[in-house]
């Protein structure tokens, strides 16, 4: 069966080299190397049995010993009809709620419990709700100042999300976080849509809770389904993305689940992982060649 094998670096640091390409083609018995942007992404055909696309993809990411990431999947319907991507430290740079806690002098505190709840060493949700709790009367209105001064779009969301719909794929943002956050960022990035949490204020200042049920790693994974479902995209043909343990369920589930500079226990449960390239890597996985991308 034919697979391909795609190789990325980063589009800032250039590390692929034609040396280290061919030495991926040759262990791989592959034919002939096709570069998608100089430098930066190759595939590598190759013909491999169903099955050990993650344990080839290991083996030669060890052997390039490089600042290059590999991915390898059947050469046919890679490029995907759905995306379903998390936001904080995924689609951003940043984890929102920690930049809240910063006004208020508790990041340090609550980055430590965000932390933990990303390795799956505690449960999100009552993670979620011990943070928010400490959020208890900071004004409504820090959102907007903490978006503009400390939020950054994560290098190729953009490309990413707009060359997929360019292409006739949907984009949703599905977030652990705030609906006060997904809608900018959303809408900053070019999704079709926003699903997250809702922080409750009164009076202009946040209540310290957060509306129910919370949206973790179980609701993530139900709205990879209806999405699927509703938008009439078959599950090979879905796309999933994110960096932390309440992601896990829809990386595990969909077509082609992918770890972004994800904890070591994402990293290790899915489908392919990304450690050196930034979002545009997606694309690459998908075929799409540099000259393609969509950036506005």
């Amino acid at each position: 069966m034919t697979h391909v094998a795609t190789l990325i670096s980063s589009p800032t640091a250039p590390a692929l080299t034609d040396k280290l390409a061919e030495a991926a083609r040759d262990r791989l018995s592959g034919s002939t190397i096709d570069w998608l942007a100089t430098g930066v992404a190759a595939d590598i055909r190759f013909a491999a049995d169903p099955g050990h696309e993650k344990a080839i993809a290991e083996e030669l990411r060890i052997a390039l010993d490089a600042p290059v990431d590999v991915v390898v999947q059947r050469a046919d319907g890679r490029a995907k009809g759905l995306l379903v991507a998390d936001m904080d430290s995924t689609m951003i740079g940043q984890e929102c709620i920690d930049e809240l806690a910063a006004e208020l002098g508790l990041k340090e505190k609550i980055a430590a419990i965000t932390e933990r709840a990303m390795r799956g060493e505690i449960e999100f949700e009552s993670a979620l709700r011990e943070r928010v709790g400490l959020l208890k009367g900071l004004p409504a209105n820090v959102v907007s100042k903490v978006i503009a001064e400390r939020i950054r779009l994560t290098p190729g969301a953009i490309e990413l999300v707009r060359t997929m719909r360019a292409n006739g794929a949907y984009a949703a943002l599905v977030s652990g976080g705030f609906t006060v956050f997904t809608g900018p960022i959303s809408q900053m990035i070019g999704f079709h849509e926003h699903r997250s949490n809702t922080l409750i204020e009164k009076d202009g200042k946040l209540t310290g809770t957060v509306g129910e049920p919370i949206l973790g790693q179980e609701a993530k994974l139900a709205s990879l389904r209806e999405l699927s479902a509703t938008k009439k995209v078959p599950q090979a043909l879905t796309l999933a993305v994110g960096d932390g343990a309440n992601d896990l369920a829809m990386i595990r589930e969909a077509g082609l689940g992918v770890a972004y500079h994800a904890k070591p226990r994402v990293a290790a449960e899915a489908h392919a992982r990304i450690d050196h390239g930034d979002l545009t890597a997606l694309l690459y996985i998908q075929g799409y060649r540099r000259s393609e991308f969509v950036s506005r």
